[in-house]
């Protein structure tokens, strides 16, 4: 019967062995207390000077894999020992599998931190959008990885690669409706042409924006119901945003009469610039006697609103409105009204007599 300190696996000696995993115990124990030293001096930075770079690198370092630390410490006590050829093959592919799956935890979490820490800073870009952007990233970072491993252990990817882009395009072809709101939604985060609590008119709806989501978009219209809208549609859409409006431009007319002498016809524009200009929160453009209509003097006025709130409007073009009665009300002047009025010629004129006359007789 064979000693036991003679006996051998994979004709190395077990006191090999006994050394190979003694290192690997040491190595990753050492591994183990260096990452704890670590993290403790970048918590300790974090909460004396609010590094946000401490809490990053921190957060990052939370998601080194304690099984990877194993199976290094493990490979590494395996350097110690004389492998057969197939045997050190196998130890150098899951060498790289170790460090390719370690990275990809590191970037998984520093790009979702990274991504998270941007959001926070910029509030204005959408949530949706976001996630759609981290999980695409996270994604493609993962598929890279695989096949990276997968290629070191000899598999023939280009077929892999080949057969998931032909899957893909089925895919995309079988749910082209959902993918392209999907990927608008991705543009109206991005691109941002309205935001939620923006007033919007497009087509024959208008209304604030409530929710903007992966599919459709949520709108509360001016009558009280809730319009749905597939954001692919609504993109195709020429939309009116009056929330981004920093100001509002009005053009109004009105018309005096044609009794109306020319001295004061000339001094009704300057009067009006006088009504605009005494106004909270109105520019004054131009007021001028723009034509001669059937009604009488037509008079063309435009001014600037410096909000954008439709009652704000409203309320200041009311008061126009009304000062502009009460000056023309002041000088005993007239609002222009429809008439017509018709001159008879001479036989015109005793025709009408005598028709007068008939009928009197009568």
């Amino acid at each position: 019967m064979t000693d036991w300190p003679e006996l051998r696996i994979l004709s190395i000696p077990i006191w090999n062995w006994i050394l190979a995993l003694v290192v690997a115990t040491l190595v990753a124990t050492a591994l183990g207390i260096a990452l704890k030293i670590i993290k403790g001096r970048l918590k300790r930075q974090e909460d004396a000077h609010g590094s946000s770079r401490a809490q990053f690198l921190l957060t990052v370092l939370s998601r080194t894999s304690g099984l990877a630390i194993i199976v290094l410490a493990l490979l590494i006590g395996l350097k110690l020992l004389e492998l057969p050829e197939t045997w050190a093959r196998g130890v150098s592919t899951l060498w790289f599998a170790v460090i390719v799956f370690q990275v990809a935890l590191w970037l998984d979490v520093a790009m979702t931190a990274g991504l998270l820490r941007h959001l926070t800073r910029r509030v204005e870009i959408s949530s949706v959008t976001m996630t759609l952007v981290t999980f695409a990233a996270r994604t493609i970072l993962w598929a890279v990885a695989v096949l990276a491993i997968l290629d070191n252990l000899g598999v023939n990817i280009t077929a892999f690669v080949t057969s998931l882009g032909i899957g893909g395009v089925a895919v995309a072809l079988a749910a082209q409706v959902v993918l392209g709101d999907l990927f608008a939604s991705v543009s109206i985060g991005l691109d941002k042409p309205f935001e939620v609590g923006d007033f919007v008119v497009f087509n024959d709806i208008a209304g604030n924006i409530e929710h903007v989501g992966l599919k459709t978009t949520r709108i509360r219209s001016l009558s009280g119901e809730q319009v749905v809208c597939a954001n692919t549609e609504l993109l195709k859409q020429t939309l009116h945003n009056y929330k981004r409006m920093d100001l509002r431009r009005v053009a109004f007319k009105f018309v005096v009469s044609y009794r109306t002498p020319r001295q004061a016809a000339a001094q009704i524009g300057p009067a009006v610039k006088d009504i605009i200009t005494n106004i909270e929160g109105t520019r004054f453009d131009r007021a001028h006697l723009l034509q001669f209509t059937e009604r009488g003097l037509e008079y063309e006025v435009v001014y600037y609103v410096l909000s954008a709130d439709y009652n704000a409007y409203m309320d200041i073009q009311q008061g126009i409105n009304l000062a502009i009665m009460s000056e023309l009300e002041s000088r005993g002047l007239e609002f222009g009204w429809y008439e017509m009025n018709v001159r008879l010629g001479a036989d015109q004129e005793a025709a009408a007599q005598l028709a007068g006359a008939t009928h009197n007789a009568g």
